[in-house]
């Protein structure tokens, strides 16, 4: 029988302030917020004083890439995606790739694991930011979930899986293609170790599902909650890693083979509503990603973690400095309560 303990997560938030004489001869005291991740106990910083400093190449969305016209140099697009990708092995799938719908999937040439493939979108070799269709989007999804059920079909010792995107080189994008990348491993990636660990922990500790008891938290406080698509439920991060972080939670949903393909439709709805939140802001880089431990021992229930990067544009800054590399805190501009009240209406419409 697991003992009931308090399921209340700790929101833990923090002030300290720097002083000095600005150049007018003004003394002046700067505020910065560090703020202690319910989830994981990191901590982020929000450095205020910075709000109104209007990013380099942000005033406007950057134009097109350059080479986002030269589709026949790119592997992705048709016809060369049947002769310069590689192909599944032919005992398991003898077409050599999975198809859904206009969604083509096939083994990462440069792989990152013993599992790892690229499910493209469809044919359109750049599509901006927020204006993917949403049918493409979804099929891409189920492609996925297709080959993790062959993955774990065929090697159940494979449980750490992880869905993710790059959008544009400056987010680590290599080709502007649109497509998710798909591993799956018996080795566990540092997140997938600390935060299957963190989930059983929490559930032996209190009975409750460790992201269930954070959103309930979250939707009763309200000022970061910012909406639900289907049963996926959306918020801003609490203490962001990343700019303009937003989560979609799927409450007590511990495995992908547990989707319908109206759940992955409906994931792909709030994606494209938080890349349209990010084009309302000029920003045209974002990650995404979705982390599963396909062990039914593991309580981890699905998140996607979706973040803005620095804009693909001439003289654009990286977002990541040697204070988040070298110190390990992420520094951001805006309060996550602010990142939900400019999102909301993306929910609405």
């Amino acid at each position: 029988m697991l003992s009931k303990k308090s399921t209340n997560l700790d929101f833990k938030k923090e002030s300290v302030s720097a002083r000095f004489i600005t150049p007018s001869g003004e003394p002046v005291e700067k505020r910065i917020e560090i703020r202690t991740s319910p989830i994981t106990r990191r901590t982020s910083r929000i450095a205020f004083s910075r709000i109104d400093e209007k990013e380099p190449g942000t005033d406007i969305l950057p134009q097109p890439p350059p080479d986002s016209e030269k589709t026949s140099e790119c592997p992705f697009c048709k016809p060369q995606v049947t002769s310069k990708t590689p192909q599944l092995i032919p005992e398991n799938f003898p077409s050599g790739r999975l198809v859904q719908d206009e969604s083509v999937l096939f083994p990462n040439l440069f792989p990152y694991g013993s599992y790892s493939a690229v499910s493209l979108f469809d044919n359109n070799h750049f599509v901006e930011i927020g204006k993917a269709s949403l049918s493409s989007y979804t099929s891409s999804f189920i492609n996925c979930s297709k080959y993790l059920e062959y993955v774990f079909s065929n090697d159940p010792d494979a449980i750490y899986m992880g869905i993710t995107q790059n959008h544009l080189p400056s987010a680590g994008g290599s080709l502007l293609h649109p497509h998710l990348q798909i591993n799956a491993d018996t080795i566990a990636p540092n997140h997938h170790r600390f935060l299957g660990k963190r989930a059983l922990h929490y559930y032996e500790e209190t009975g409750s599902y460790l992201f269930s008891d954070y959103l309930k938290h979250e939707k009763q406080d309200g000022s970061r909650y910012i909406g639900n698509t289907g049963a996926w439920e959306w918020v801003a991060a609490y203490a962001p890693e990343g700019f303009f972080e937003i989560w979609g939670i799927l409450p007590k949903v511990t495995s992908f083979r547990q989707l319908a393909a109206s759940d992955w439709e409906d994931l792909a709805r709030g994606v494209l509503n938080t890349q349209g939140f990010y084009r309302s802001l000029c920003r045209n880089g974002y990650n995404l990603g979705i982390l599963v431990v396909e062990d039914e021992k593991t309580p981890l229930e699905l998140r996607v973690v979706i973040l803005a990067r620095s804009n693909y544009a001439p003289w654009v800054r990286n977002d990541h400095t040697g204070f988040e590399v070298m110190l390990g805190d992420m520094t951001t501009f805006t309060a996550p309560e602010e990142t939900a009240e400019n999102a909301r209406p993306l929910w609405k419409t």
